[in-house]
């Protein structure tokens, strides 16, 4: 049987053969595969081969992973040859007669490893024959100096035999994945003027120079992508996310017809094309990120280091198989994305938060605060804005929730949306101000702009950190006691997470009825004692007048969870009834809440509220119920 394993942080692996029908696994010397790490046990697993099957043992004191399932110490599994096996900080994949599967991903991962040790070896290059420095100053179509470069590019490139036969096989493996990255740049840039382009031209980068174009080769690329475009049925997607996500999932199914007609001289010439667009983005763009910034399936970037890009795509984060070239460029590159934005980062302010154009949210941190190198996060703004019917039909909420939700939001209720970090709520805050009657003021107050609301009379605040000499700051606290004085019918407020919830519970009892905030909470239940902690950095308040405060200031908490697939889902919708002087605590009541882990649920509770939102014909009793279980109801005898 052989097995392989890496370190999760590095992308070679080791193999080892091991004739025995039984394989231990652990730190000390004496077993078959021996992983070195403190976190591993001295005998960690016991992994055996039945009649073509695997079964693991834990035998150790920390937990496998074995595919998706955890087995803890004394537990054991079977698994078929090639599941992924993890023993932190260890991967492992076993061959028992018969080859190891290897996923997309990895692959994928692995070929573009082998693309970015290529363009490090070309980078170097060009420093020694280019003054790349000024390249970069004279980035605004500068067709001379971009000729120049792509060149330089062609040239080293025949100075390393990159096109020689020995790298044929490889070359093919790598035109696939180029051809692909081709297509969805190609399907983002055709977007032209939708909103969530605003990005895609903020870092576009495509100095493509006639000259380096040979007609003949790029007619072959443009049949070639119009086949594939008319083989995944491009044409039936309802948007450019569901085309790219069906790109990335489905583009094998055709590549198979298409590598007949990559002859070498189109195989040549589309590498080399890839090659120069990714070095033009090094040096002109933002690198590796250019593309992923444009994806409208991605959600999150999270660059932990040079080597390490991460991505959420669909609520599951991944490895995306992109790096940057070094530590110094990857530094360079969040220079340079900060300072479009008009902020600074560098060793005397090496930490930074900031707003893409979008809306899109960027923090950078780098060395001495980032010890094992610059770090990054763009939590990207939606590319599209959702609709309460959009989260229905994704499962996020019921029918019956999202109309009594939209019933309070009308009838003027303060709502609180809740929930932990990426979860969605300032998603689920900008879907609930879509109910919000248009003749009404709003004042909205944000950390980085990320509300979209529809309405026309709308004052958008936004913070303001402090200037280099450490004055000029204006918190969310500021703005909330700034915008009691521009005469609001509501207040809108991203999230509080300090000293502002004093201020924001003030305004929902001081007339603002119908406002709304986020914060960060792991339950209904939860959000009291975080706003009660959240006062009390404001003033020194008795903890009953405090609870008083709430419930009289609050009337519903929707609180949103992100399931262990991803899913976001909307798991509580609860009243805040009333303070209980006897018991000293405030009373909450779920009239929604997400029970044998399928669905959103009535509990049969009536809010206090609910005559209100039916004599103004806001709302049916039958709401109480939902669709789905008054059909059940009508099946049963």
């Amino acid at each position: 049987m052989k097995i392989w394993f890496n370190k999760i942080s590095e992308s070679r692996r080791s193999m080892v053969e091991v004739s025995s029908a039984e394989v231990s696994i652990g730190r000390d010397p004496s077993n078959h595969v021996v992983l070195q790490s403190p976190l591993v046990s001295r005998q960690h697993a016991v992994v055996r081969v039945d009649n073509g099957k695997l079964e693991l043992e834990n035998v150790g004191l920390n937990s496998c992973v074995v595919g998706e399932e955890e087995v803890l110490g004394g537990q054991t599994a079977v698994f078929d040859p090639g599941t992924k096996v993890r023993i932190w900080p260890f991967t492992l994949t076993f061959e028992a007669e018969k080859a190891v599967s290897v996923t997309r991903n990895e692959l994928e991962g692995h070929l573009r490893a082998i693309v970015a040790e290529l363009e490090l070896r070309i980078h170097r290059k060009l420093l020694e024959r280019l003054d790349l420095y000024e390249f970069e100053n004279r980035r605004a179509g500068d067709t001379e100096s971009v000729l120049l470069l792509e060149n330089n590019i062609e040239d080293v490139c025949r100075e390393l035999g990159v096109f020689g036969p020995e790298n044929e096989a490889l070359l093919e493996e790598v035109t696939g994945l180029t051809l692909r990255d081709h297509l969805i740049n190609q399907l983002i840039m055709e977007t032209g003027t939708e909103e969530y382009f605003d990005l895609a031209a903020l870092t576009s980068n495509e100095f493509d120079v006639p000259a380096t174009l040979v007609p003949e080769r790029e007619a072959e690329l443009h049949g070639l992508l119009q086949f594939c475009r008319e083989r995944l049925n491009l044409a039936e997607c309802r948007d450019i996310s569901q085309q790219v996500a069906r790109v990335e999932e489905r583009f094998n199914e055709v590549f198979h017809l298409v590598r007949p007609h990559l002859h070498h001289e189109l195989r040549k010439y589309l590498i080399l094309r890839t090659l120069k667009k990714d070095l033009k983005d090094t040096i002109f763009g933002f690198g590796p990120l250019q593309d992923l910034l444009r994806a409208p399936t991605v959600t999150e970037i999270m660059v932990v280091g040079s080597d390490q890009i991460y991505v959420e795509q669909g609520g599951v984060i991944e490895r995306s198989g992109r790096r940057f070239i070094s530590d110094e460029v990857t530094e360079s590159i969040i220079e340079r994305i900060v300072a479009q934005v008009g902020r600074r980062i560098d060793k005397s302010q090496p930490l930074v938060d900031a707003r893409l154009p979008d809306g899109s949210r960027v923090n950078a941190i780098i060395p001495p605060l980032a010890v094992k190198g610059p770090s990054l996060t763009v939590r990207k703004f939606p590319a599209q804005r959702l609709t309460m019917d959009d989260l229905v039909e994704m499962g996020s909420i019921s029918t019956a929730a999202a109309t009594f939700l939209r019933a309070s939001v009308i009838d003027r209720r303060n709502v609180l949306v809740s929930g932990g970090t990426g979860t969605g709520k300032t998603t689920l805050l900008n879907v609930l101000s879509g109910f919000i009657p248009f003749k009404e003021r709003i004042v909205t107050i944000e950390d980085t702009t990320e509300l979209r609301l529809h309405q026309e009379h709308v004052v958008t605040l936004e913070t303001k950190p402090p200037n280099v000499e450490g004055a000029g700051e204006y918190a969310i606290r500021d703005l909330v006691k700034n915008a009691l004085r521009m005469r609001p019918d509501r207040i809108l407020v991203g999230e509080c997470r300090g000293a502002e919830a004093l201020d924001m519970i003030q305004a929902m009892n001081t007339g603002h009825d119908g406002s709304m905030t986020t914060v960060h909470a792991n339950s209904a239940r939860e959000v009291i004692e975080r706003l009660e902690v959240l006062v009390l950095m404001a003033a020194e308040l008795p903890v009953s007048s405090i609870h008083r405060q709430l419930a009289s200031a609050i009337d519903l908490i929707v609180h949103i969870s992100r399931m262990p697939g991803g899913a976001r889902v909307v798991t509580q919708v609860s009243e805040v009834v009333r303070y209980n002087p006897d018991e000293k605590q405030v009373v909450v009541q779920d009239v929604f809440n997400y029970r044998d882990g399928r669905a959103l649920r009535p509990t049969g509770y009536l809010p206090s509220f609910i005559d209100s939102l039916v004599e103004k014909e806001l709302l049916d009793l039958e709401f109480l119920y939902g669709r789905e279980a008054s059909e059940e109801g009508k099946q049963k005898p």
